[in-house]
């Protein structure tokens, strides 16, 4: 793994999800924590991203500055500056100055709208975005979608069966 540079983001690959931090230098990233806290089990994530748009747990946590080895833990990493080649990162002063300051600060937490991948890119970029989230949008929208389609298609068959 290449050497972090103060305001990459570092992307570290979970069983089924990806959580990701921003490198501030001397080893530490600062972080969103979900609603499963620091653990590295995967069981509460994994419901997490099951659950449908409307029943998504909303919480509270810690934005917490920690060693990156304790956060990476056994798991993969690397650095992830993923849309460096459509958008200028900020300057890395005005990174490392804006997650420092949020150190300890707590945030909402939504695993769709607002999570560790969205913290990571705005913190980068100026603007949240996560591209894990618009992935599930969009799997949930299909969902969403096909079951609206067999509600209509039965509703159809008892009111045929009716007549």
């Amino acid at each position: 793994v290449n050497e972090p540079k103060p305001g990459d983001l570092i992307e570290i690959f979970r069983n089924g999800y990806q959580h990701w931090a921003m490198y501030v230098g001397k080893g530490y990233v600062v972080h969103l924590l979900g609603p499963c806290g620091e653990s590295t089990t995967n069981r509460c994530y994994r419901s997490l991203l099951s659950s449908s748009t409307i029943n998504l747990p909303i919480g509270k946590n810690n934005v917490l500055k920690q060693k990156l080895l304790k956060v990476v833990s056994s798991d993969k990493w690397r650095i992830n500056n993923l849309q460096d080649h459509e958008k200028q990162p900020r300057p890395a002063e005005i990174i490392l100055r804006e997650a420092n300051k949020l150190v300890g600060a707590v945030q909402l937490y939504n695993v769709v709208e607002y999570n560790c991948e969205h913290f990571a890119t705005e913190l980068r970029y100026g603007n949240a975005e996560s591209q894990q989230a618009d992935s599930r949008k969009i799997g949930l929208g299909v969902t969403g979608a096909t079951i609206a389609l067999g509600v209509v298609i039965l509703a159809l068959i008892v009111w045929k069966t009716r007549e």
